[in-house]
């Protein structure tokens, strides 16, 4: 019988148990204590060693770890993003710390890698939902769609978002409510962020009776809009310059009168920080000129619409005449103007011989012949 040679290598070059016996007794005392000595002193070097890396490298991680969060929170990065990011940078340095350390100490760490491997598959295959909903928060938080203090509306829930973690969307619901929401959905679902645009139109639909002027009606509504500051008069463009030239007014006035201190000037810098800022400054005003280029591009394709507050008869319903009322705001008084133009409409109508009809039916009754 024709033995494989690879089998007869392995069995020549591993001993067997009983040779291994033998060898052993073949040892004197000496021998085998001084061989015990010299691997103990060599352990007790290898673990003084991996205990100083691993007290300086938990030093380095806490530097790194305080240096990256002081970086982060005076470039105004957003929280969520901030607390996502520290996080990774703790796990992935201190595993490759761990990893280290074990190798210091003899151990295999390719082994050891493939154990983690390995594992990490067999986690991943039984958590596949919840590394979806990690996937999702990674472009959430890349992506943003929505940020802290924004009004969504996803999943059946409408609500502020007041934060943004790994796996979940905490928003709380204007009865006081909070909502967990994973985040594997709303990377993939639809979400209407209310306060992504900074305006917002309100509309409102006013039933008045048949017979009744709608002309008239429509002057009242008109007329009470022209006496809210918060309604947009014409465009959208020119409703942003008109407030931002009366808050900067306010804020002379303020600063005339000494209400407000005026604006710190900038203190002098060194001649590399003057140098490196101005390379900056003058690459943000490119980007500036850049994105108003594209906007100017986009109102030509696009022309701004008449946002002006306008009453149209909408239906001629069976029981009233329904008005459809509309007016642009501010996204922040959207349901103060709501609530507020409900009630004045209520009230105004009336006075100017305006009635709102209840349902009714015409019932005809005749006699037999």
């Amino acid at each position: 019988m024709i033995q494989n040679p690879l089998t007869a290598i392995a069995t020549d070059s591993v001993p067997s148990p009983k040779e291994e016996l033998q060898n052993l007794k073949s040892i004197s005392f000496d021998d085998l204590f001084g061989k015990l000595v010299d691997q103990m002193t060599q352990f007790a070097i290898s673990l003084a060693i991996a205990l100083v890396v691993f007290y300086a490298g938990k030093f380095i991680i806490k530097k790194l770890y305080g240096l990256t969060q002081s970086i982060l929170v005076r470039r105004n990065v957003d929280r969520s993003l901030t607390t996502f990011v520290l996080s990774l940078i703790r796990i992935v340095l201190y595993f490759i710390l761990i990893v280290t350390v074990i190798g210091i100490l003899g151990i295999e760490t390719s082994s050891f890698i493939a154990l983690f491997a390995s594992a990490g598959v067999a986690v991943g295959m039984a958590l596949s939902g919840t590394l979806q909903n990690f996937a999702g928060g990674v472009l959430i938080l890349l992506l943003k769609p929505y940020k802290i203090g924004d009004y969504i509306e996803a999943q059946g829930y409408a609500g502020t978002v007041t934060e943004i973690q790994i796996f979940n969307t905490i928003i709380c619901t204007p009865d006081n409510k909070s909502i967990i929401i994973p985040n594997g959905g709303l990377s993939t679902g639809s979400i209407n962020n209310w306060s992504r645009e900074d305006y917002r139109r309100v509309q409102w639909t006013v039933s008045i009776a048949y017979g009744d002027d709608v002309a008239k009606a429509r002057e009242v509504i008109l007329g009470l809009f022209d006496e809210d500051s918060r309604i947009v008069r014409r465009t959208l463009d020119e409703d942003r310059a008109s407030r931002e030239e009366s808050i900067k007014e306010e804020h002379d006035a303020a600063v005339a009168s000494g209400e407000v201190e005026a604006d710190a000037e900038e203190p002098r810098r060194g001649w590399f920080y003057r140098i490196f800022h101005r390379k900056r400054r003058e690459v943000a005003e490119k980007i500036t000129a850049w994105e108003e280029g594209r906007q100017d591009r986009l109102k030509k394709l696009i022309p701004a619409p008449d946002c002006r507050p306008t009453v149209t008869l909408g239906e001629l319903g069976a029981s009233s005449v329904d008005l459809t009322v509309r007016a642009w705001v501010r996204s922040g008084d959207y349901w103060p103007v709501y609530y507020d133009f409900n009630e004045l409409i209520y009230t105004a109508l009336p006075v100017n011989g305006i009635s709102f009809p209840f349902p009714q039916m015409d019932v005809h009754v005749t006699g037999e012949k």
